[in-house]
């Protein structure tokens, strides 16, 4: 049985600010010269915003250059940041750093507090106003090559009733084929055909090696007494040891809601650290608690970031199409933002993409996105920033922070040399034998809670006959070396219960449980398995979490 297929001038994989941002800009620009342009966006979640996560205060830039009049457009940027904190944390007390003392990067000053869902959810309302196709629900599961796999034309949605490895598991319905002049992949942070595209091509040949960290964030009706609309909190240090990157966040939106989130480095190298415990005890720190005593939480989500900076930003693009947004890693670590980042990086290859189809040319390298990538602001944002994430982590919190903030501070990131990283983070995990066990404290279901309520408020949900997206390249591996030598640790970093050893009574017989039906795509199992034997792959359709206002 053969696909259906249909054929768009430009396919969009990924429903976020990027991809949407590069949808908006293409149909601007065919409405300016009068050109009719087709335009589709495919996007995995029930709906757009639902796998949506992020802090998020943001930096309107970009967004102004798309769209002008955005105010006036409705767009959902409520809570201008009216305070900056930043506090350095011991277990039971805090230091503030003087705002005189810290680098632009730092200050929010004209920035908004948002919820980054409901402002792509407007994004995909002004997309669909210009004519853009948006098909929530339906997830690329493959790139569609050429015969000789060497140009990309488009992506596959998944077919059904075929299980991973290829064999037939019930009633076999073929996908669909979206065919484009040219595909970009906005998938978000370590997105699944990303991967794949830059393996493929080694686009990342010559870069540093790609870093992550794993955010965890929940959304709390509080006391109105309590809110202080527009104050942004960001804290360094405890619970997290000094050899640890990470920090936290917690913001003041509107109608007496807090986000209050913890951001864990994924280089990490004690096996038994836990992020979400991690998280949990940190919402007990007074400085924290006296926000969150006596409100109620609404929701809780978790999700990858890339954090590799300029130095590990691969090549953009290949023939017939480009990464986008975090798919690339386009963030700007010191300034914890990435939205503002990813509407430029959609805009910019939207343009590449518009010229190219002007000039009748259909599957070229989109060489002129590099170029305007690279005589951009973001690129001179991003090469100031270039350097604060190898010196936290070379140097710890304590000489980290003073190596960054001269770089940032004194150099206005334009110091004459750049930092660089060599090794991936699965790769500096070190054995159970060489750390110790962290006891973390039981939760006490106020400030605290375990993994199955929190997923719970996440919404996620996996129709339970498809097959397991939450792969392993060999069955025997949990058990031979990450049990043996780790201690298992995918029972930890992962933020959502999905890995678990169980035995038999008497404690023999121990296997991997993998309860993918909890899994909500934050990816970092992907991303942190010391052996690089699980794959993440895409779930059909609709599948995983549906965050509301995150």
């Amino acid at each position: 049985m053969e696909r259906e297929y249909m054929d768009y001038d430009v396919v969009i994989v990924g429903g976020g600010p990027a991809g949407l941002s590069a949808a908006i800009r293409l149909k601007q620009l065919a409405n300016e010269a009068g050109r009719e342009l087709s335009v589709v966006v495919l996007e995995k979640g029930s709906e757009i915003g639902a796998h949506t996560l992020s802090g998020a205060v943001m930096d309107p830039q970009a967004l102004t250059e798309l769209i002008p009049d955005w105010k006036a457009q409705g767009a959902p940027l409520n809570v201008p940041v009216t305070e900056d904190r930043f506090l350095f944390l011991s277990e039971t007390g805090a230091t503030r750093a003087p705002n005189w003392l810290l680098p632009k990067t730092l200050h929010n000053e004209g920035n908004y507090i948002v919820s980054l869902g409901n402002v792509n959810r407007w994004l995909a309302q002004q997309a669909e106003a210009l004519g853009v196709e948006i098909f929530p629900g339906f997830t690329a599961s493959q790139v569609l090559w050429d015969e000789e796999r060497q140009i990309v034309r488009g992506v596959i949605t998944g077919d059904m009733g075929v299980a991973r490895d290829g064999s037939q598991k019930g009633e076999y319905t073929p996908g669909m084929e979206l065919r484009g002049k040219y595909t970009l992949f906005a998938e978000g942070c370590r997105g699944h055909l990303g991967k794949q595209l830059i393996q493929h091509y080694q686009l990342d040949d010559g870069r540093d090696a790609q870093s992550y960290s794993i955010g965890i964030k929940e959304l709390w009706d509080i006391d109105p007494a309590k809110h202080k609309q527009g104050l942004v909190v960001h804290t360094a240090g405890w619970p997290l040891g000094s050899d640890t990157y990470g920090g936290s966040f917690l913001y003041h939106a509107e109608n007496n809601q807090v986000v209050v989130g913890l951001v864990v480095g994924l280089g990490y190298s004690n096996p038994y650290l836990s992020p979400f415990e991690e998280f949990q005890r940190y919402k007990h720190h007074p400085e924290i608690r006296q926000f969150l005593e006596g409100g109620r939480r609404l929701s809780y989500g978790a999700r990858a970031i890339v954090t590799g900076g300029l130095q590990a930003l691969p090549k953009l693009t290949f023939p017939g199409g480009a990464l986008v947004g975090d798919n690339a890693g386009f963030l700007n670590v010191p300034r914890i933002k990435g939205s503002h980042a990813a509407i430029k990086s959609g805009m910019l290859a939207a343009e590449a993409a518009f010229e190219a189809l002007g000039a009748d040319r259909a599957h070229d390298e989109l060489s002129a996105y590099t170029t305007r990538f690279e005589g951009s602001w973001l690129h001179d944002e991003l090469h100031r920033a270039r350097n604060f994430k190898p010196w936290m982590s070379k140097g710890g919190l304590w000489l980290g922070t003073l190596m960054a903030g001269m770089d940032l501070k004194l150099f206005g990131g334009k110091a004459p040399w750049t930092l660089h990283n060599s090794t991936p983070d699965h790769a500096k995990l070190k054995g159970k034998d060489e750390c110790e066990p962290i006891a973390y404290p039981k939760p006490d279901g106020k400030l605290s809670f375990d993994r199955l309520s929190s997923v719970f408020l996440s919404n996620t949900n996996h129709e339970e006959d498809q097959p397991c997206h939450l792969t392993l390249k060999d069955a025997s591996v949990p058990i031979s070396i990450n049990l043996a030598r780790y201690d298992a640790p995918e029972q930890r970093y992962c933020p959502a219960g999905v890995y678990e050893i169980v035995r038999a009574d008497d404690g023999s017989n121990p296997r991997l449980q993998i309860n993918a039906q909890n899994c909500v795509h934050c990816k970092t199992c992907d991303i942190k398995d010391p052996t690089q034997n699980i794959n993440w792959v895409v779930p059909e359709g609709g599948g995983g979490p549906n965050y509301p206002n995150m």
